[in-house]
């Protein structure tokens, strides 16, 4: 028995055996509960920087949104661009975060080199093409804010998006050389194993069922362990659950699909995304595509969930692909997954700080893979003193969002209304 999910990453990653549970008395520098993305990349900063480091993982390593996910590296932010990040958080904060933002698709594959991580990685870039007059002015400002950082972006127009995607329709978008696809369960894997030789602890099936403060720390306490720690990291993101009262209400879950089909035969291969790069466009219901290293076609998005959303979204996203990428013959689904994402008001990473010696971070909004690598490098360099006034990240205690329990399923319920908004403004059917 696994334990794991039923993705096309799993299924495709090279089987690990089952780490052991915590369990007897341990002791550590820092704890860090969860095993994505951002748990891992903190476990192996803070092992690299000489602290002894446990990291309890409830399920298996990527058993949540990171082992979920379409497999995307994407270096900014969702929704907001540089000027405004740093409008709203300052020069010197909003700064630190953009650099941040900017970088993390090369931490990302820098250290998948430097671990030798087998994961399919590919530094092809992402790209975000324009379905509409105000989206592509959107995209010629963005690249003029991130080429001013230094970063590889360029303004593509629409012959440039049709030669790079082999898709007809959009007006143009624009591309960042950094980033670019892997397989997200074969890089968790990885980061686990890259963490443990610099001297981390890891244990699977390990539930943390309370935790709180004692003299010099806090004690966690799972099934079968008791664990002392000077520091706590909840990197849990939005599978936190109920352990620390509060923080479930500080961000939106979001829910979202993923499917993959069998493998595209070689002439409708060709057609497609010959650099290899990933899509997602401009649309409020983004349209998301890419191939895996067997040449399955990948694609998801949001929808309406309801009675028999299992079988009904994955069926609705492949008759979205037939129809965007012109391919009536498209193989079938042989995979379909979902997961659930956290969404920070404003669209940007946030840490939590509910006490002394505790700290949360949330970072996903949509780009998980390389924000949350580069969080749990913010969050070492916290547990080994740096303060959390000069960490890339801004920091707050727990902010619960007006009227949560409503709230919580507005992204899903107005997704209708972004239907009919994204069809107004297109001018091809490229919505839907």
């Amino acid at each position: 028995m696994t334990f794991d999910p039923d993705t096309l990453w799993h299924a495709s990653s090279c089987a690990t055996s089952l780490r052991p549970a915590a369990s007897g008395q341990i002791a550590a520098d820092l704890l860090v509960v969860g095993g994505g993305f951002a748990g891992l990349s903190t476990a192996l900063h803070a092992a690299e920087a000489g602290l002894q480091v446990v990291l309890v993982e409830a399920q298996r390593i990527a058993w949540g949104a990171s082992g979920r996910n379409a497999g995307f590296v994407v270096p900014n932010f969702a929704k907001v661009d540089p000027d405004a990040v740093c409008m709203a958080l300052g020069e010197d904060q909003g700064g630190r975060l953009v650099r941040m933002a900017a970088g993390s698709a090369d931490l990302v594959f820098d250290l998948i080199r430097r671990h030798a991580i087998g994961c399919d990685a590919l530094q092809s870039g992402w790209i975000q093409p324009s379905h509409s007059a105000a989206a592509l002015a959107k995209a010629r400002d963005r690249v003029q804010q991130w080429a001013a950082l230094g970063r590889p972006v360029d303004l593509l127009d629409a012959a440039a998006i049709n030669r790079l995607t082999g898709v007809r329709g959009w007006l143009g978008g624009w591309i960042d050389r950094s980033g670019g696809v892997l397989n997200p369960v074969g890089y968790a894997r990885g980061l686990a194993v890259a963490a443990e030789r610099a001297g981390a602890r890891i244990f699977e099936r390990s539930t943390v069922t309370s935790l709180g403060p004692v003299p010099g720390g806090w004690l966690a306490q799972t099934g079968h362990a008791s664990i002392f720690t000077k520091k706590v990291v909840l990197a849990t993101n939005a599978y936190v659950g109920d352990l620390m009262p509060g923080l479930a209400q500080c961000f939106l879950p979001l829910r979202v699909f993923q499917v993959a089909t069998e493998p595209l035969p070689q002439q409708m291969r060709r057609q497609l995304l010959p650099g290899g790069q990933c899509v997602s466009d401009s649309r409020r219901n983004l349209f998301t595509f890419r191939f895996d290293a067997e040449n399955r076609l990948i694609s998801g998005g949001m929808h309406v969930f309801g009675p028999g959303a299992a079988t009904r979204v994955p069926r609705a996203i492949h008759r979205r692909m037939a129809r965007m990428l012109d391919l009536p013959d498209l193989p079938p689904l042989a995979y379909a997954w979902s997961g659930t994402a956290a969404v920070m008001p404003g669209f940007l990473p946030r840490l939590i700080t509910p006490a002394s010696g505790l700290i949360a971070g949330f970072a996903c909004n949509g780009r998980g893979i390389a924000m949350t690598t580069a969080l749990g490098r913010e969050l070492a360099l916290w547990s080994a003193g740096t303060p959390v006034a000069a960490l890339a990240i801004p920091a707050s205690p727990p902010s619960p969002i007006p009227m949560h329990a409503l709230m919580r399923h507005a992204p899903n319920a107005l997704l209708p209304v972004s239907h009919l908004r994204d069809q107004m403004e297109s001018p091809v059917d490229l919505a839907h």
